[in-house]
């Protein structure tokens, strides 16, 4: 069946996706500007997507349970059907739900090669950090990436949303976290102008 518009999202909230995998027994974690939010405690943006991040292992886990979507790869602005019979191919690392019978995305998921023990930084693979460190969880029960490592993600590009994000955290990252940021940044993005707010 033919995939929605690349544009035509009507995103899940976290709170949704939660619930509807409920009782699952799956690795995963939201991911991007609901991260923030979720720490945060609060919706401080609009958001066009929903974003979260799983195992190569568990997606086709999760897929499954998520019956109501049809799941596409997403690659090079492509959209190709997944047979989730088959295993996770290793160059594939973003599939997106659609709702079909309302022509709407509802969910982006993201697959994430580290371990259940280890959170692996997708592009600098020798970046690990135990998942108890990288991964938080709301009051709600749900999981989302910590936001220096949200952060360090939305780095690359930094549009005028990820620069609202980043202003919207700064005041409570933890000393540990803007530690972290500061030395991923020097790292990876040496000449960054968050790294001027960060000292």
């Amino acid at each position: 069946m033919t995939p929605p518009d690349e544009n035509a999202w009507d995103a899940w909230s976290p709170g949704q996706l939660a619930g509807k995998l409920s009782g699952l027994t799956a690795n995963w974690y939201i991911v991007g500007g609901w991260a923030i939010d979720l720490w945060l405690g609060e919706q401080s943006r609009a958001h066009e997507d929903l974003e979260f991040a799983t195992l190569p292992e568990d997606a086709p886990k999760i897929a499954s349970h998520l019956a109501e979507l049809t799941f596409y790869e997403a690659r090079a602005g492509q959209f190709k059907n997944w047979d989730q019979s088959n295993p996770v191919d290793n160059n594939a690392w973003q599939f997106w739900g659609a709702d079909l019978s309302a022509g709407r995305w509802r969910v982006d998921m993201m697959l994430e090669r580290g371990t259940p023990e280890l959170w692996r930084y997708k592009r600098q693979p020798l970046l690990e950090q135990s998942r108890n460190t990288a991964i938080q969880i709301n009051s709600d029960g749900i999981r989302y990436l910590a936001p220096a490592n949200v952060l360090l993600f939305k780095a690359k590009h930094c549009r005028a949303k990820d620069d609202h994000d980043f202003e919207a955290v700064l005041p409570t990252l933890l000393v540990n976290d803007r530690e972290n940021l500061r030395a991923w940044l020097t790292s990876y993005h040496p000449s960054h102008k968050w790294l001027k707010r960060l000292t």
